[in-house]
């Protein structure tokens, strides 16, 4: 089984997530890639058989530009084979709270086989690493499932 926690942060939020779902796959029994946006090579994404995005929210819940390209990959790509799921942090203050996991969400559900979703508001606490780990036992379960 090949994994893949694919993230981009700008305040350090969205990191600190992605390195706790990495964490509670490696608990898992997964090996799982972690990596940047920015390190992540697209030609490979149909070589992964679980996906987890993770991103922060931009302006006025849209999706950062760092990202788009990694959503576009899902949308051409042949991926319905992959289990994914999709993480994010944001601020409720805003009127869109986590628009971009809500974008991604909705374009993974037509394109490939998603499995679950989690909003985090701001910094994860202690208490959201509870999510983090039902997060990742239905992530795997759904591949397993299959």
């Amino acid at each position: 089984m090949k994994a893949a926690i694919i993230y981009t942060s700008i305040t350090g939020n969205t990191d600190v997530l992605a390195e706790q779902v990495y964490k509670e796959m490696y608990a898992s029994g997964i090996s799982a890639e972690l990596i940047a946006i920015d390190d992540f090579h697209y030609d490979t994404l149909t070589n992964y058989d679980i996906v987890a995005v993770g991103t922060y929210t931009w302006d006025n819940g849209e999706i950062p530009l760092e990202m788009e390209e990694l959503f576009t990959a899902f949308e051409t790509q042949q991926v319905k084979h992959i289990s994914t799921g999709i993480f994010g942090t944001g601020d409720s203050f805003y009127p869109y709270y986590c628009g971009a996991v809500d974008l991604f969400r909705d374009m993974l559900y037509v394109h490939t086989d998603l499995a679950v979703t989690l909003k985090v508001e701001l910094m994860p606490q202690r208490e959201d690493y509870t999510r983090v780990k039902q997060f990742c036992d239905r992530l795997v379960r759904q591949l397993v499932t299959i």
